[in-house]
């Protein structure tokens, strides 16, 4: 009898601890295979630092709004500054208005509908022309939380993850607002609508919209879609109506060529008899981009001098001052983007044709 009771014992530990085994076994392997468990972890880190870097405490999340905010960027830490942008003016002063005013000043737009903020602004324009720059100074100016949407982020693997992540956008906004959602190049994302695109990517786009328009039934709700584009022609119907505010962000003339030159110049050692509209004068089409690789170049020659005096012999506590004959130079060879796109393509469209005929 006392041999039956101690087996019945062992047996009923054995039973307990092959159970607790056997689930401690499945929750490892729910965990492993959970597809944002590496990104998760690193999220709560990142939110903790978002928290002490926006001076809040830690908002309560889910895991899907873990994953997004990888991409919140505080604008404390944003050094993009609107004086940081040469020219658009009347674009910027129209910003202030539209945009960032109501961010900052919520009370002044709390009467009646008409005055409620906008819900979604777009900047469009050539490559280069400082609309992501434009965003940038926009939240920094306002003060609004910054979520850089990325494509990649919101992709799965995993049935009805996009549309939670979509979702995730949004809500973590509201609890971070005033905020604002950024979406570079927004014609990948939100591009026309076709039969032929995977039911997954219809199924978050119409999540994304839905949700969008819930902003707009929200009078009170401090969040904002900012959308940058190279093609609006692209955009889908339902998106350009979601984006009422839009702006041609294009091509620098003369006098706003001049005062990129001199944001992108200002606190180098350059030569102070630098004619500033002359070289403006030499950069007919020029984009900011293209106007920040030229300095870029420059800037190299008065290194090259100073290595060629040091092989004579020849030695110096620092480079020279950036001088506008390194600008002239540099503008002798180099193209705008625009031209340089426009060769490429006509220098290999013989051979991407060869390459087309010989895939058929």
């Amino acid at each position: 009898m006392a041999d039956s009771s101690e087996r019945f014992v062992q047996e009923l530990v054995l039973i307990a601890f092959s159970a607790t085994l056997s689930y401690l076994v499945m929750g490892a392997s729910i965990r492993n295979i959970d597809p944002n468990r590496e990104a998760s972890k690193k999220a709560v880190e990142h939110k903790k630092e978002i928290a002490k870097r926006l001076g809040r405490p830690v908002i309560d999340t889910n895991s899907y709004e873990d994953v997004i905010a990888c991409d919140v960027i505080n604008p404390d830490n944003t050094e993009v500054e609107f004086d940081s942008v040469g020219g658009l003016e009347k674009i910027k002063q129209a910003l202030y208005e539209l945009v960032i005013l109501p961010l900052k000043r919520p009370d002044l737009f709390s009467h009646g509908k008409l005055l409620g903020p906008q819900k979604g602004v777009l900047l469009y324009g050539p490559p280069g022309t400082g609309k992501t720059m434009l965003a940038k100074a926009i939240a920094k100016e306002s003060g609004a939380v910054f979520i850089n949407v990325k494509m990649s982020n919101l992709m799965s693997k995993w049935l009805g993850d996009a549309q939670k992540l979509v979702a995730a956008v949004f809500s973590l906004a509201r609890k971070l607002q005033p905020a604002i959602i950024f979406i570079d190049e927004v014609d990948s994302f939100l591009g026309h609508r076709r039969a032929t695109d995977h039911e997954a990517i219809l199924t978050m786009k119409t999540e994304f919209m839905a949700l969008w328009d819930g902003l707009t039934t929200d009078q009170n709700a401090r969040v904002m879609v900012l959308a940058a584009t190279n093609r609006p022609s692209e955009l889908d119907e339902a998106i350009l109506r979601r984006l009422p505010q839009a702006f041609e962000v294009g091509v620098p003339d003369r006098w706003e060529r001049v005062e990129i030159l001199k944001i992108i110049l200002k606190g180098e050692s350059v030569d102070e008899n630098i004619d500033f509209d002359h070289i403006a004068g030499l950069c007919e089409g020029y984009t900011g981009s293209d106007l920040f690789e030229v300095c870029k170049k420059a800037a190299y020659f008065p290194i090259r001098d100073l290595l060629d005096e040091e092989k004579k012999g020849k030695t110096s506590p620092e480079p020279r001052p950036l001088w506008q004959s390194d600008l002239e130079k540099v503008l002798a060879t180099s193209k705008k983007t625009k031209v340089a796109a426009g060769e490429y393509r006509a220098r290999y469209s013989g051979s991407l044709k060869i390459l087309a005929t010989f895939s058929l």
